[in-house]
């Protein structure tokens, strides 16, 4: 038995990433967000917190069939483990394209949709366009940050991109 807070939170997400093409993808990096906001704030081991949210997302009134949730919780798994094995290289990026904004000082959920988004620019699958990824990651602070979340999650992937591109 869940309580109704995680029910109106499997309401919400299921508001937020209606059924259709990339599905598995974008509930995958809700998870994997999830799971490095709660590993970065409360210091969790990766594979517990996965696993936590993972169970959570099977509960009976989740909006999703199970298939969906295997790809969702498979993505979060590779989209956590990459950004974990990368975390020096792609902090370092974000402190180069945010000088204003100390990593420490940075809202932990900025910090993190960035972390996702570097990887998945930078290091990640191969069959996400670029586009798709800093979209994606803008998606995430939309949902997950504040006002100024998503543009100035644009502009760091952006200025990370070019710089990336050009051979900085």
């Amino acid at each position: 038995m869940i309580d109704s807070g995680v029910d109106e939170a499997l309401e919400q997400l299921g508001r937020a990433f209606p059924p259709g093409p990339f599905l598995d993808r974008r509930l995958g990096r809700a998870l994997a967000f999830q799971a490095l906001y709660e590993m970065d704030m409360g210091h969790h081991p990766p594979a517990k917190v996965l696993e936590r949210l993972a169970e959570t997302f099977r509960e009976p009134s989740a909006p999703y069939p199970p298939e969906v949730l295997d790809d969702a919780t498979r993505y979060a798994q590779e989209l956590v483990r990459g950004v974990l094995a990368n975390r020096a290289a792609i902090d370092q990026m974000i402190q180069q394209r945010a000088p204003l904004w100390p990593l420490a000082q940075m809202s932990a959920v900025d910090r993190n949709v960035l972390r996702i988004g570097l990887y998945e620019s930078l290091y990640g699958n191969a069959t996400v366009p670029l586009r798709t990824a800093i979209n994606e990651a803008v998606e995430l602070a939309k949902l997950f940050g504040s006002e100024t979340s998503a543009k100035f999650v644009n502009g760091v992937l952006g200025r990370a991109v070019e710089a990336s591109a050009s051979g900085e």
